[in-house]
């Protein structure tokens, strides 16, 4: 495939209310989408969705749309492409990090592939590893520290979510506000069997916090995820022999070089796959063969994108290898009705299709026009 054109838009959509993690407060969800054109009329999609300032990551969005509109985007435009395992190749060349930049032109390049199949990124993903993708994934809801920190306020959205069948509960957690929601949870899922998990994005520091940790280790909790800071390696490793609720690593979970490294340490067993966050789709091919030889449990999670990026995490989500519920959504739940460019949806057991098409054939493209801007539209000859 030779990509003959390259488009670049700016997304903005409004969440229905403020989503708060440890590190952070999102009002908006802003992204770059990348759209790749071969000249023969088949387009592929990808999201570049890094927040805006680095609370999560050191990556923002400011300085990923620097990175491919000055470096990613002339590097690949007007050359021919095998497959999109060529592309990651290429956007690796001197580039450190900046794995949501490269994304963006990655999984778009999947996309394309998948265009010219006329397939979905879910049956290609599964043909590359030699196996059969799942036709559903199951859903589990993610629920942000309230604005109020109540647990009241906490109970009610669980209830309201059990109420629409998600497979698992997830809520974050932080220094000072862990033995209190978790025993919310436990109070709005009373007589209902269905895991609970608790995601503190790198909040604590061990020993520092060694109580609260310890005090969440005996609350019967599917795992823990990413407890301490994204750097803090070997000591997710330590954690994972000192604690008996398993270890979720999350933003530790860089690339296929970190995990190989917890390979090496003996380190979590429980891996949280974000595709944007690993650099697209080829890493996370590397990433499932090394968890499969080390028996490592993988689950898909979100940052979260628009339909339009989720395509990627429902793809992976696919695979074999993960087992335990995702962090995807319907779109309702973040954006309200008719707002999303595409449209994600679950069933009242929470399970969410996984497309057979293309994103092209998925989007709606009023919508997209009506919440993106164009910045950038640069063919081959021009």
């Amino acid at each position: 495939m030779r990509l003959a054109r390259i488009e670049l838009y700016e997304l903005s959509l409004p969440l229905l209310e403020p989503f708060i993690i440890s590190g952070g407060t999102m009002t908006d969800r802003r992204s770059l989408v990348v759209v790749l054109h071969d000249g023969e009329g088949h387009a592929g999609y990808g999201e570049c969705p890094p927040f805006e300032l680095p609370f999560y990551s050191e990556e923002t969005l400011g300085g990923a749309r620097l990175l491919i509109e000055q470096v990613l985007m002339p590097r690949l435009l007007g050359r021919e492409f095998e497959t999109p395992e060529e592309v990651d190749a290429l956007l690796r060349v001197g580039v450190r990090g900046n794995p949501f930049a490269r994304a963006a032109l990655e999984t778009a390049a999947w996309d394309l592939e998948a265009s010219r199949c006329r397939t979905g990124l879910a049956a290609l993903l599964a043909q590359r590893l030699g196996v059969a993708a799942a036709p559903a994934i199951p859903c589990g809801v993610a629920l942000g520290i309230p604005p109020d920190r109540s647990p009241a306020t906490l109970r009610r959205w669980i209830s309201d979510a059990l109420g629409k069948g998600y497979r698992r509960v997830k809520i974050k957690v932080a220094p000072g506000w862990d033995a209190v929601p978790v025993r919310a949870a436990r109070e709005a899922m009373a007589g209902i069997d269905l895991p609970l998990t608790v995601d503190a994005n790198g909040g604590y520091e061990w020993p520092e916090h060694e109580a609260n940790l310890r005090a969440l280790d005996g609350e019967e909790l599917l795992y823990i995820e990413q407890p301490l800071p994204p750097d803090e390696l070997v000591g997710h490793a330590r954690l994972s022999r000192t604690l008996q609720t398993p270890i979720c690593v999350d933003e530790t979970l860089r690339d296929a070089r970190a995990a190989r490294q917890i390979v090496d340490l003996d380190g979590p067993r429980v891996w949280n796959v974000k595709v944007h966050r690993v650099g697209g789709l080829s890493e996370v091919c590397r990433i499932i063969r090394i968890a499969e030889r080390f028996g490592a449990r993988l689950w898909a999670g979100t940052m979260p994108e628009s339909g339009l990026g989720s395509q990627a995490a429902i793809a992976a989500a696919a695979m074999p290898g993960f087992v335990y519920p995702s962090d995807l959504e319907p779109s309702a739940r973040w954006f309200g009705r008719n707002v999303d460019v595409i449209k994600l949806t679950m069933n009242s057991n929470g399970y969410m299709q996984v497309p057979g098409v293309s994103i092209a054939a998925l989007l709606d493209q009023t919508r997209f026009r009506g919440a993106s801007r164009q910045v950038l539209d640069v063919g081959a000859e021009g």
